[in-house]
């Protein structure tokens, strides 16, 4: 059985120019390549953003403090947004 998991994660840090980073290409490569779902965890802002991909766009919903985090597709996974960004 193979199981294919169409998810990714990715952590912001300071672009030297401008202080953050600028998803908005990242959003259209994974959206034609298909990605379901993935986060963005900024520990700058102290938040994880969950994009899930709709009808070739992305809707996304941000959570924060010790808001369980939802995702489409780990569904059985329970964290919260503190405990993601106490990991690491």
């Amino acid at each position: 059985m193979k199981i294919s998991i169409n998810t990714g994660i990715g952590r912001v840090y300071p672009n030297k120019n401008s202080g953050f980073v600028s998803f908005r290409s990242q959003r259209s490569e994974y959206a034609a390549r298909g990605i379901a779902e993935y986060w963005i965890v900024d520990p700058q802002m102290n938040r994880v953003t969950v994009l899930i991909l709709f009808y070739g766009f992305y809707e996304e919903t941000r959570f924060t403090g010790n808001t369980a985090i939802a995702s489409t597709i780990l569904r059985e996974l329970q964290l919260t947004t503190e405990q993601v960004l106490n990991a690491g």
